[in-house]
């Protein structure tokens, strides 16, 4: 896992995703999981919520990665969006949330969960990226960035 693109498909990032709020978010962000990946969308959504519930995971600067645990994953997944509008995330510097990168993990993977969480935040914290990640324009270009290796920089 050396690229945050191990953990994604094209059919798992989406451009200019409009919702009203983190719970809608978290619908949809199932719902691609399930499509992309093949994970139960209402446990992902009963997952994200219980891990909301313990703190935010939006970490700033509009950028959340809200994360769980999933029975029957074999490895680690993820799910992007960029959205159309900014959401309230009760983020820690309670600036709405545009740039989300959901994380799914095995319910066994301690390490592997905790490691890809360092780099999808050490990645998202490289303004460049996050600049061009926001630029983007259709699921193809946005999915295009993680391809490309922008990310492998940024770490």
């Amino acid at each position: 896992m050396n690229d945050l693109i191990d953990f994604l498909r094209p059919s798992a990032v989406v451009a200019a995703l409009a919702v009203p709020t983190k719970k809608a978010l978290f619908q949809l962000l199932a719902t691609l999981a399930e499509t992309a990946h093949g994970v139960d969308a209402a446990l992902v959504v009963e997952r994200l919520t219980e891990r909301e519930r313990l703190g935010s995971t939006g970490f700033g600067g509009g950028i959340a990665i809200p994360h769980g645990k999933i029975e029957g994953l074999d490895h680690v997944v993820g799910v992007v969006a960029q959205l159309a509008e900014p959401i309230d995330f009760s983020a820690i510097d309670d600036l709405p949330v545009d740039l989300v990168f959901m994380l799914l993990s095995p319910v066994d993977a301690g390490a592997d969960h905790l490691k890809a969480l360092a780099q999808v935040s050490r990645a998202l914290r490289d303004r460049t990226l996050v600049a061009k990640l926001r630029g983007s324009a259709s699921n193809d270009a946005l999915f295009a960035l993680f391809a490309a290796g922008e990310t492998r920089d940024a770490a």
